[in-house]
């Protein structure tokens, strides 16, 4: 299958299960894989006939900053959800929320949960 992939989605979000993280939240990187048939986009030179991700990176960023999740588990989900509602041609999507800077004492990695859903029938 054929698949769109955006990195790198960049938005300040209040997801945690530390108090401080709900009200100084953090740093999240949204990354997505959309997977839909791309045949006729590549051949049409089209917008039409591809799905424009824009609207995808745009809900993504909207529910980091809105959102107020314990887990970044439930995080991932919402915007896997929100991005197959953006368009019926797209089969699964694969979401990967990280957190950037984690706040765990003498951590300096991140933090990321990784979904695929896929489009029910």
């Amino acid at each position: 299958m054929d698949a769109i992939h955006l990195t790198n989605i960049r938005a300040y979000g209040y997801t945690g299960a530390l108090p401080e993280e709900n009200v100084l939240g953090q740093w999240f990187q949204v990354d997505i894989i959309l997977y839909l048939d791309l045949a006729e986009a590549s051949e049409s030179d089209r917008l039409a006939d591809t799905h424009d991700y824009r609207t995808v990176i745009n809900r993504a960023q909207h529910i980091v900053r809105e959102a107020n999740y314990v887990l970044i588990e439930r995080l991932a989900g919402a915007i896997a959800a929100a991005a197959l509602e953006s368009d019926p041609r797209l089969q699964r999507v694969t979401v990967r929320v990280t957190k950037l800077t984690p706040p765990i004492p003498d951590y300096t990695g991140q933090v990321a949960v990784e979904i695929t859903r896929d489009r029910i029938q």
